[in-house]
């Protein structure tokens, strides 16, 4: 099994993006073609790039760290636990 990262994944970028057009333009989603649905994300493509400005991430690589510590942390204790408890079985 291969574990894709889940910060500044290139996804996360699309995902935002799909978000902001799912709150501000297709809701309600109430089109009786897709013409409707061009005529309408058309014009917010295009004030959205005219405007748009880089997504400030606040997750760095020391709360990665921090992040990968607990991990282990807690993993250690998980497997600790499920020793104990097999003993006693």
């Amino acid at each position: 099994m291969v574990h894709t990262p889940i910060h500044a994944s290139w996804t996360n970028q699309i995902e935002i993006f799909f978000s902001i057009v799912q709150r501000k333009v297709v809701q309600p989603n109430d089109f009786m073609d897709l013409t409707e649905v061009r005529d309408r994300l058309r014009p917010f493509e295009d004030r959205y790039n005219a405007t748009a400005q880089p997504f400030q991430w606040k997750f760095t690589t020391s709360d990665l760290d921090d992040l990968l510590a607990r991990l282990d942390r807690h993993t250690l204790t998980d497997r600790h636990q499920e020793s104990s408890v097999s003993l006693a079985a």
